[in-house]
C-alpha cells in the first residue's frame, strides 16, 4: 500500500518508516520542519512538509498523494505542552479525517492512549467507558470520535511509552524527575510499552478490524513496583514513599484484544525492558 505518515520523525514514526518499508508498503512521512526531511528520506520514505492545523495544507497533500491509508501518530510534546497537544489532537485529527474522506482513503491507523479509563480493579478492556474528568479527555475523544468516521479506522491506546527517545530514556523527563527525587512510590497504575512495540503494533493494526485496541505490555504495575527497578537501571537512588494512605488512582489495561489480534510484545514487561532502556529491541 501506499502510506501517508503523520509524525514521521516522532519517536514512533522513526521506527515505524523501517518497518513500513520492509513490509513492502510505499511510504511518505510528514514532518512540520523541513531540516528534518533528510531524516525522513535516510529512513527510507519521501518527506512532505506539513502543518496539519493547517486545514487547506492537508487537503492538498492528501489530494498529491492518494494514499492507500494514513498513519496517524502525530503528538506535540517536546516542551510538555499539554493543551497543545489537546489541540494538535483535536484540530490535526480532525483536518486529517476530513481530508482523507475527501480523498477517497478508507484507512487510517491513530495513535490514543491506554491510561484514561474510568477507575476499577479489574484491566480495562476497550469497551470499558473513559474518565471525562481526567485532563486528556478532551483531545482523546476528539480524536478517536473523528477517526471512528472512517471507513475503517483503528485506534491505538498506546500505553506509556519507554525506551530510546521518549520520557523514559536516560535523558528523558522522567528521568531527570526521578534523579531529582520528584517521584514517589504510589499505588497508581501503570501499563507500559516499549516504543518499538508500539511501532509493530502501527504496523499490524494496517489489517486490523475498525475500532480501539490497547498496545501495552504483559505486566501493568503500580508506581511503587516500577519505580524501584526503574531508578535501579537508572543509578538513581531509591524513591521515597507517598505514604501508606495514599489513594489508588488510574487503572491496569489489558492486552488481550492485541493478542487475539496476532500481536505480541517484545518485551513482555518494563522489568526486562528498563536494563535496556537505551537498547531499541526490533528485529530490523
Amino acid at each position: 500500500m501506499k502510506i501517508l505518515l503523520a509524525g514521521a520523525t516522532g519517536v514512533v514514526g522513526r521506527r515505524l518508516i523501517p518497518l513500513l518499508v520492509q513490509a513492502g508498503h510505499e511510504v511518505a512521512g510528514t514532518t512540520r520542519r523541513t531540516e528534518r526531511t533528510g531524516m525522513v528520506r535516510d529512513l527510507g520514505a519521501a518527506p512532505v512538509v506539513l502543518d496539519v492545523l493547517d486545514a487547506a495544507a492537508v487537503r492538498d497533500v492528501m489530494e498529491a498523494e492518494r494514499p492507500d491509508a494514513v498513519v496517524h501518530q502525530l503528538t506535540d510534546l517536546s516542551a510538555e505542552d499539554f493543551d497543545a497537544n489537546s489541540h494538535l489532537r483535536i484540530v490535526g485529527t480532525r483536518n486529517l479525517v476530513d481530508a482523507a474522506k475527501a480523498a477517497g482513503v478508507r484507512t487510517m491507523v491513530a495513535q490514543s492512549i491506554a491510561w484514561l479509563y474510568v477507575p476499577g480493579d479489574a484491566p480495562a478492556v476497550e469497551t470499558d467507558p473513559l474518565d471525562s474528568h481526567l485532563p486528556p479527555y478532551a483531545g482523546i475523544a476528539a480524536l478517536e470520535e473523528a477517526v471512528s468516521e472512517m471507513p475503517h479506522g483503528v485506534v491505538l491506546r498506546y500505553g506509556a511509552l519507554y525506551g530510546p527517545g521518549t520520557w523514559y530514556a536516560p535523558d528523558g523527563a522522567i528521568a531527570e524527575r526521578v534523579r531529582a527525587g520528584v517521584l514517589r512510590e504510589a499505588p497508581s497504575w501503570t501499563s507500559f510499552v516499549h516504543v518499538d512495540d508500539a511501532a509493530s503494533a502501527a504496523l499490524a493494526a494496517l489489517e486490523w478490524p475498525a475500532g480501539p485496541v490497547n498496545v501495552v505490555d504483559d505486566e501493568p504495575a503500580t508506581t511503587a513496583d516500577w519505580l524501584p527497578v526503574y531508578s535501579a537501571a537508572l543509578g538513581a537512588p531509591s524513591p521515597g514513599s507517598a505514604g501508606k494512605h495514599a489513594a489508588a488512582t488510574g487503572r491496569p489495561a489489558s492486552n488481550a484484544k492485541a493478542l487475539s489480534l496476532g500481536w505480541k510484545p517484545r518485551v513482555a514487561s518494563w522489568r526486562t525492558g528498563f536494563a535496556r532502556m537505551d537498547v531499541p529491541v526490533r528485529s530490523d
